[in-house]
């Protein structure tokens, strides 16, 4: 990681892991300790949104240049090397958790039990920054997640197949963004740095299938840009066969604001209203939402929703 990215990742609260793995802790994380609110992916799934480690092991290496994405854009290349470990990226992560939220004990609104529960996170979300099935020792990752009894999400963009193929163990949850119905919206709003990202996109929906895996495919929506093409979305849905779908508006944040503009924001109520056409072309169900995340969960069976 070049000395310019990295000052700048830790102007923004990111504690750097090695040369290309990071930990930062979630917006969420200072609402549950503070405040007592979760986030949604708690009321979705169950798991403790204060116990959750938000980190990527390849915070600066990623194949795509989404518009909408709130993260930093200056990657200096996506086929290097100088990964971390699995050992060293999950233990510092670890290290740097519990820095990261020992501030709160000194706040007379955090639950002191709660502050305690964060310090031992058991849910890690592997999504922080970057692409991480780049990051060649993934599996082995995983596999060490899993011995120490914390679940895994892995957020991926679907550009590497092949690494969804082999990985062994797979994730808690795998999600896939679809964050564009048309190969052309594809190369306008994820900027792809490679060829054949649509191809890739497509194998990787082929194989979610065959996954022996809890699936989600996430659509994130931006006004003016990929939000309706419910025809669309839905035969590229039709393809994953995906437990659930995400459906969750762009938010003007970070620095996806000096890309887009505060008019690219949907309402809740057009994320809502997106979900319950999606959901009547797949026969799915609206299970879940959350107007403050602008978030809205469909599926065919909310049964057995949550983890814990």
């Amino acid at each position: 990681m070049d000395s310019r990215t990295k000052e700048h990742l830790e102007r923004q609260q990111y504690r750097i892991v090695g040369d290309t793995g990071a930990v930062k802790l979630c917006h969420w994380m200072r609402q549950k300790l503070i405040y007592g609110r979760p986030c949604y992916k708690e009321e979705f799934y169950g798991i403790a949104s204060h116990r959750c480690l938000q980190m990527t092991p390849a915070v600066n290496v990623c194949n795509f240049r989404c518009l909408f994405c709130w993260r930093y854009h200056g990657m200096t290349g996506f086929g290097q090397s100088g990964y971390p470990e699995p050992e060293e990226l999950l233990e510092m992560c670890l290290k740097e958790q519990k820095l990261l939220v020992s501030g709160f004990k000194g706040d007379s609104r955090c639950d002191p039990k709660l502050w305690d529960e964060a310090r031992n996170p058991n849910q890690v979300a592997i999504s922080l920054s970057g692409e991480p099935t780049l990051y060649p020792k993934l599996g082995e990752f995983i596999e060490l997640c899993k011995r120490k009894g914390m679940t895994t999400f892995l957020v991926t963009n679907g550009s590497v197949p092949k690494a969804l193929e082999e990985l062994s163990p797979l994730p808690t949850q795998l999600y896939v963004s679809v964050s564009a119905p048309t190969r052309d919206i594809v190369e306008k709003l994820c900027v792809p740095q490679f060829p054949r990202a649509w191809e890739n996109l497509m194998e990787t929906l082929a194989l979610l299938p065959s996954l022996s895996t809890r699936t989600v495919i996430r659509h994130t929506l931006v006004n003016g840009w990929n939000l309706g093409w419910e025809d669309d979305y839905a035969k590229l849905d039709s393809i994953a066969q995906p437990t659930f779908i995400e459906s969750k508006g762009y938010v003007f944040v970070g620095d996806s604001r000096t890309r887009m503009t505060v008019e690219n924001m949907p309402s809740h109520e057009s994320v809502r209203e997106f979900s319950q056409r999606l959901a009547d072309r797949l026969s799915f169900e609206v299970l879940r939402e959350r107007e403050d995340s602008r978030v809205v969960l469909i599926g065919k069976d909310g049964k057995n929703i949550r983890l814990r």
